[in-house]
């Protein structure tokens, strides 16, 4: 594997929330994006072997923001990670803006999907890994952030249960459990992945060593789901 460990950042975490202030307007969604701040930051800051340099290696881990709106937590960790200048940010959902209300991945440097409608990014993911499989790259690790309410859609349904029996371990989702799903499941998110065959952590979604602990929780034969459970800052 090609060194796609991440380079040095061009601001550190201290620097997010005034990254984040430069982004502005009605449709900003600022709770939905605050609530995926710190886990953001640590899988790109600790944990997701990608940098700048190597967004298009082939053996790059990826990260697919299923949880699309509200983005500005993830434009600021990839401002502050070097893969666009800072310079970017005040135009966020501005007409002639790379930086939309969701991410275009042929717009956004290091985006790996655009999120369009919710739900989508989880299939997205099972789809990636069975390609990197048929291509003999069985090293990058594909992860995927989606919401608690997303869940309720159909399709996520089908791929926790597919990817459980099939041994997808290339695969981790990360769950922003921010209590905001309509129709929650009897016993909660976790129980809902592991009766699939998922290794599942329920986790602080604010608490940096408790995520970086989860994210990189041994896991084998299986794939990885982290309950990130955060109260969202308004």
């Amino acid at each position: 594997m090609t060194n796609t460990t991440a380079a040095a950042p061009v601001h550190g975490y201290s620097d997010l929330k005034r990254l984040m202030s430069l982004m502005t307007g009605d449709e900003k969604h600022g709770p939905a994006a605050t609530s995926t701040l710190d886990a953001l930051w640590v899988l790109y800051d600790r944990v997701l072997r990608v940098s700048p340099g190597t967004v298009d290696a082939p053996d790059r881990d990826r990260l697919l923001l299923s949880k699309g709106h509200g983005p500005m937590a993830y434009y600021a960790v990839l401002a502050a990670r070097g893969f666009f200048g800072e310079e970017l940010l005040p135009g966020f959902g501005s007409y002639d803006s790379p930086l939309g209300h969701h991410p275009d991945r042929l717009l956004v440097p290091g985006a790996e999907i655009g999120s369009g409608s919710l739900g989508h990014g989880l299939p997205l993911a099972v789809g990636s890994v069975l390609g990197l499989r048929a291509q003999g790259l069985t090293d990058p690790r594909v992860w995927v952030l989606t919401g608690d309410a997303e869940l309720d859609e159909g399709s996520n349904h089908e791929a926790i249960a597919y990817a459980g029996p099939a041994g997808l371990e290339q695969l981790h989702t990360l769950v922003i459990d921010n209590a905001s799903a309509s129709h929650a499941r009897p016993g909660g998110i976790a129980a809902r992945f592991e009766a699939a065959g998922w290794s599942v952590l329920s986790v602080d979604g604010r608490d940096h060593e408790a995520l970086h602990d989860a994210f990189t929780a041994p896991h084998p034969g299986r794939p990885h789901a982290v309950i990130a459970r955060v109260t969202p800052k308004r």
